[in-house]
């Protein structure tokens, strides 16, 4: 009998293999993407300190009262996190999805962080 491993499990394999190569510094963090099903969360993490530098989610404020689960919401959280980034000083990161795929609801995170100005 063939057992299908599960889907978390492949997410976290691909993730693992893309943290090899992709690393944040102090000069160009890392923007770390996580995806539930309800809501997205995004952070920018300094690898070599070990410290979370800016966080966003969809259940931040009026985002939780407006959106839930969909690409409006993480377009709303790319946004925000770019505004925390660019207030911190942090104009350019390198930008880890988290072994999804870069599609939906994690490209809408990244094109609305770009739209407000953060570099990839």
């Amino acid at each position: 009998m063939i057992k299908k491993q599960s889907s978390n499990v492949s997410r976290l394999r691909r993730h693992k293999r893309v943290r090899k190569t992709v690393s944040g510094t102090a000069s160009r963090p890392r923007l770390c993407v996580y995806r539930s099903l309800k809501n997205i969360y995004a952070q920018i993490i300094d690898d070599d300190k070990g410290v979370t530098l800016a966080a966003a989610s969809s259940l931040e404020g009026d985002l939780k009262a407006t959106y839930s689960g969909n690409k409006d919401a993480a377009r709303k959280v790319g946004e925000l996190i770019a505004k925390k980034a660019i207030e911190k000083g942090i104009d350019s990161v390198v930008f880890d999805r988290g072994g999804y795929i870069y599609h939906g609801r994690v490209l809408e995170l990244a094109e609305g962080a770009r739209e407000a100005g953060l570099k990839f």
